[in-house]
């Protein structure tokens, strides 16, 4: 079948099967070069996957409760994980039979047809992308604020300051010129995942046993109405920071054959995984209870009064997280940055040659202007990320591999795993539509507090 990388020449590989080559425009050429191992690939995953986004579980768990709280966390993470593996197993079927897909829209063109590609997935993961990126931004800024505020807690530099800095910081790492690039910077970024996750567990028991903090309430706060989009949303939340969207473009890194190496990425992934949103979450919501904040490092700092923790240590903290948001919004760029040289790079030409050079410096530089600029303008994202959230990333990571798997492998409609992959599908629209409308409803409550380019 020919698709949109372009139709090719057959030919035969060494077992003498017949394999279609295919002719891959510059995005996919240079972008998503095949040269990583599974290693290389867990260090992606855990960047996509692992982000400071894990800080607001505390603030999930207060809208669930305990029970509510660990069970979602408990759900979601073996629905993503079983999710990523039927997606992965997809795509290697399709390898081995000579028609490797890089691209989610690639996968989906092939699997569900072109307008599924055109008009659902391929927009939904820029926009999922694309979102990432801003809420990465932005909270390179807000962090960045944090420190700022610390020692000058009457400064006069807004939060646009900030964040024009940490765009200066993406500015630079956008020049890496593919995904495979990144590996060594999402070493660091796996390492890091660790590091700030142990600060905000220990910073949570040491608040959580300090006088001035001795009395927790865990109950659910609010009308039924406000407890009910509370949940759907805290849900949304959750699943959320479980979110991955590339999963084809990470295993596009990898040198084929591909068999078996993506498992392998994904579990020392959810090694990760596990050991800090349930440490994170678990800690944070005991030490602060239903007065969890957005980000459990906002709770370390007292509103009157001294901060629960000395400042060298909320320093430490947030210096750990800069580099690692900054990780992360290159990871989920590489997509943004494949569709713009697709369309302007020549494969005919070297990846370094001037021709493609100069297109892809002016394009990469204009997306981060762009990007960070919005951030400034809109400093209240959160709420259009929880939007997005529901609407993008529940369908890529918790429906689209149900149903590319079922299509693909067509499983018996008596077995186990086909129905699994329905009730899945149908549970998560189901909560992705309701979670999208939780949104909304978040946006309007939120939206007469903020204005442009505002300082919080």
């Amino acid at each position: 079948m020919e698709d949109e990388m372009g139709s090719g020449n057959r030919e035969r590989d060494l077992n003498g099967t017949s394999t279609e080559v295919q002719a891959l425009d510059a995005g996919a050429l240079f972008v998503l070069e095949s040269k990583g191992t599974w290693i290389h690939a867990g260090f992606h995953l855990t960047t996509s996957v692992v982000s400071p986004a894990l800080l607001s579980l505390p603030f999930a768990f207060a809208s669930l409760g305990w029970a509510g709280g660990v069970i979602c966390l408990t759900i979601d993470a073996l629905v993503t994980f079983y999710s990523y593996n039927l997606l992965s197993l997809v795509l290697e079927h399709l390898e081995l039979h000579g028609n490797r897909k890089l691209r989610f829209r690639d996968v989906s063109y092939h699997v569900m047809g072109p307008k599924w590609a055109k008009f659902l997935v391929g927009p939904i993961q820029f926009a999922v992308c694309c979102g990432a990126v801003i809420a990465c931004t932005l909270i390179g800024g807000q962090t960045l604020k944090f420190i700022y505020t610390i020692y000058h807690p009457h400064g006069e530099m807004k939060l646009y300051k900030f964040i024009i800095f940490f765009g200066g910081l993406m500015l630079i790492l956008a020049q890496m010129p593919s995904f495979h690039s990144l590996r060594h910077n999402n070493l660091v970024s796996y390492v890091l995942c660790f590091a700030y996750s142990i600060c905000a567990v220990i910073g949570s028991i040491h608040a959580g046993n300090s006088k001035e903090d001795s009395e927790k309430d865990y109950s659910l706060v609010g009308s039924t109405p406000t407890k009910i989009f509370g949940a759907l949303n805290s849900f949304s939340i959750i699943a959320t920071t479980f979110g991955n969207g590339i999963i084809p473009e990470i295993q596009a890194t990898l040198v084929p054959p591909v068999s078996d190496k993506m498992f392998k990425g994904l579990s020392i992934c959810y090694v990760v995984v596990v050991s800090t949103f349930y440490s994170v979450a678990i800690s944070g919501y005991w030490a602060f209870g239903n007065k969890a904040d957005g980000t459990v490092f906002s709770n370390f700092v007292q509103s009157a009064g001294p901060p629960f923790l000395p400042k060298w240590f909320l320093v430490i903290a947030n210096l750990l997280v800069l580099p690692q948001v900054s990780a992360v919004g290159m990871v989920y760029f590489q997509p943004v940055f494949e569709v713009l040289e697709g369309i302007s790079g020549d494969v005919k030409q070297g990846r370094f040659s001037l021709r493609n050079l100069v297109p892809r410096l002016i394009l990469r530089t204009s997306a981060v202007v762009i990007v960070t600029l919005l951030a400034a303008m809109l400093p209240f994202f959160g709420d259009v990320n929880a939007l997005i959230g529901a609407f993008g990333f529940m369908p890529l990571d918790f429906v689209l591999p149900m149903v590319c798997f079922n299509l693909t492998f067509k499983p018996s409609k008596r077995s186990i795993i086909f129905w699994v992959n329905i009730i899945i599908s149908a549970v998560y629209s189901i909560m992705a539509l309701l979670g999208c409308i939780a949104a909304i409803r978040q946006i309007f409550l939120d939206v007469s507090n903020y204005k442009l380019f505002a300082n919080v």
